[in-house]
């Protein structure tokens, strides 16, 4: 689709939500919701989104656009509970969990890198995760589950939107926590998410 829109601009609407402009026109979501978004932070990011593209619109380019469109839309119709049920799922098989028995240089380079992680998360949270190099991973304790249900209640919708994106894209609940909590720089978490890859290369 062409470029349609000279302008990008942000402003304040009702009940102090932040609203992107192209040229004098509001944004829409997909299913034709105002787009709006709770934060201006945010909507300077999104705004930059729309506001990079050039003669062709190149939404596959506009992750944070796409997250919006997804919080404000829900067009899988899921409640909170349903979103961290789908995350804690990846718990049970986190990438740092899961560990190989050979080669030797690997076993050692996944012990070296994860662990430290993984103890960090489970001092932080007082939980018992541990890891296996058996294929069924390792039996992840109820009261861990409960402990992180708790933690992932307290984020709101919006939040959750965000954070199951991270969680699906490293394929590790520890990997994401680390960073959100600024325990991991997103590189580090990236590139810990990718250790097997990396040691192949």
């Amino acid at each position: 689709r062409k470029r349609f829109y000279q302008d990008v601009s942000i402003s304040q609407g009702e009940g102090g939500l932040y609203e992107i402009n192209l040229d004098r026109k509001k944004l829409k979501t997909p299913g034709g919701k105002l787009f709006t978004v709770p934060n201006e932070a945010l909507a300077i990011a999104v705004a930059t989104e729309w506001d990079a593209q050039r003669d062709t619109l190149k939404f596959y380019t506009m992750h944070l656009t796409t997250l919006c469109n997804t919080a404000l839309d829900n067009p899988t119709q899921r409640n909170k509970d349903q979103m961290i049920n789908a995350a804690l799922k990846f718990l049970e098989t986190d990438t740092v969990c899961y560990r190989v028995d050979e080669p030797h240089d690997l076993v050692e380079l996944q012990k070296n890198e994860w662990d430290p992680v993984l103890h960090w998360i489970e001092n932080r949270y007082n939980v018992t995760i541990g890891s296996s190099s058996s294929i069924l991973g390792p039996e992840i304790p109820e009261a861990t589950k409960d402990t992180f249900r708790q933690h992932l209640n307290s984020y709101n919708f919006w939040s959750l939107t965000g954070l199951e994106y991270v969680i699906t894209q490293l394929k590790s609940v520890v990997l994401s926590l680390g960073m959100i909590d600024r325990h991991l720089s997103v590189e580090q978490a990236v590139l810990l998410s990718r250790l097997e890859e990396e040691y192949q290369v």
